[in-house]
Parts: structure tokens; C-alpha cells; sequence
């Protein structure tokens, strides 16, 4: 138990030197990728995974589940989630979010049949949506490199470290102590978020460029664009900063 504490704390005091002290990068400016040689073997890992089974297991789902269900299955995934919304929200200092929010889970946990129909947002309680990573950018921290995660897809060093909390606060264990159901719950929402992408594999599929660099850049501008909830500030192309090597 303890030589495990201890190499847990070695292992986030690693991970905490990568980007402690790198300053928050743009997606304007270039990513920080020294791995991109094992990115890359991992990133045709993931996508030859995902061609064989989660991509065709995705697609009969969208083609033979009910619309209905389908919205009622992300409704009830993104209720459960929203607790760790509320959390990052207080953490980021933002009271008036996490106020809304924690109304928002209440009234569709109880009206909405425990999150599986979204009642909130027609009575204008907006979703949002914050992890531990975009916690750590607002508290100043930079990326960090770029990494691409086996079976998880593109992170980076800010975001891996987000994770370990995130998953404290992951709702499934709470939800039913069952081993069999909880992996059945995991595989259903896997399943459900990957439908949700099914388009966009679509235009990446068609693309004709570098399919590695296109997920990369996506990736950072998506978490950029959440990070600033929405609104990221136009970049500065007069700023010098932003081309330097």
C-alpha cells in the first residue's frame, strides 16, 4: 500500500515538472509533440481498434436505435456527469455556474426521470460541461506536450493529470456496485459518444491530408475552445510571441 502511494505521488510530481511553468499555448501557436513518433504507433492502434469494433458497433447502433432512446441514453450520461461540471465550476470560481448547473442536475434528476429526458434546458438552464483539465488551464497551466493515449485518444500532460480527479468523481461506481453492470454502463456510453461522432470521422476520413495531424489540432482547439467556455479570444497575429521557434 505504501510503496503504491509512493509511486503514485512520483508519478503526478512527473507529470506536474512536464508542464509546470509552460505557458498556456494557443492553438495558433505550434504543439508541443516531442513523442510524435509513439504518438503515432499508438494513434494507428486506436484507429485500427476503432475501424474493427467500435466504429461498425457505433453505426448499428445509430441505425437501429430509436432516435428517442439514443437522446434519452446521452441525456441520462450527461446528468450523471454534471456533478463533476459543479465541481470544476466552484473550483474555477465560478459560483453563479455552478449554482445553475446544481439546479439544472436537481430539477432533471427529479422531473426528467433521473436525467433521461433534459426538462432543464427548456426551462433555460444551459448545459455546460468542465473537467479537471480545463480546471488546471484556468488555474495557469500550460499543456504541456501532446500525448496520445491507447484506447483514450489525444490528451496532453495538463489533461492526463486531469483525469485521476475527474475519475473520482466518475458517477458509474456510485451508481450500482455490480462489476457486470458497470462495465455494461461504460460500454453503453462509449458506444453512445461514439455515435455522436460518427460525422465527424466522416470529414476526417475524406480528408487528404495527415490524419495524426488533423485529430491533433483538432483536439487543441476544442480544448482551447473550452477552456474559454465558448468565447476564446481572438488571436493576435501582430504578436510576435505567437511565431516564435
Amino acid at each position: 500500500m505504501l510503496m503504491s502511494t509512493i509511486k503514485r505521488c512520483a508519478w503526478i510530481a512527473f507529470l506536474a515538472l512536464m508542464f509546470t511553468g509552460c505557458a498556456t499555448r494557443s492553438p495558433y501557436e505550434d504543439a508541443s509533440d516531442p513523442l510524435e513518433p509513439v504518438n503515432r504507433v499508438i494513434y494507428k492502434f486506436n484507429d485500427g481498434l476503432d475501424r474493427l469494433v467500435l466504429k461498425p458497433v457505433a453505426q448499428g447502433y445509430h441505425n437501429y436505435v430509436p432516435a428517442t432512446a439514443r437522446t434519452g441514453v446521452r441525456n441520462f450520461f450527461q446528468n450523471a456527469y454534471e456533478p463533476l461540471t459543479i465541481v470544476n465550476q466552484a473550483l474555477q470560481g465560478k459560483p453563479r455556474e455552478a449554482l445553475g448547473d446544481s439546479m439544472r442536475f436537481g430539477f432533471n434528476t427529479i422531473f426528467g426521470v433521473f436525467g433521461v429526458m433534459d426538462v432543464a434546458t427548456g426551462w433555460g438552464l444551459e448545459m455546460h460541461k468542465e473537467d479537471f483539465g480545463q480546471t488546471f488551464a484556468v488555474w495557469g497551466f500550460g499543456e504541456g506536450w501532446y500525448l496520445m493515449l491507447p484506447l483514450l485518444g489525444p490528451s496532453n500532460v495538463r489533461d492526463t493529470a486531469g483525469l485521476w480527479p475527474d475519475y473520482a468523481f466518475d458517477p458509474v461506481p456510485y451508481l450500482t456496485s455490480d462489476t457486470v453492470e458497470q462495465y455494461s454502463l461504460y460500454g453503453l456510453l462509449l458506444i453512445s459518444r461514439r455515435a455522436d461522432l460518427l460525422s465527424a470521422s466522416k470529414v476526417l476520413d475524406s480528408g487528404s491530408v495527415d490524419a495524426y495531424l488533423q485529430v491533433r489540432e483538432a483536439y487543441r482547439q476544442k480544448r482551447w475552445y473550452d477552456i474559454h467556455d465558448g468565447n476564446p479570444p481572438e488571436p493576435d497575429f501582430f504578436d510576435d510571441e505567437l511565431f516564435e521557434d
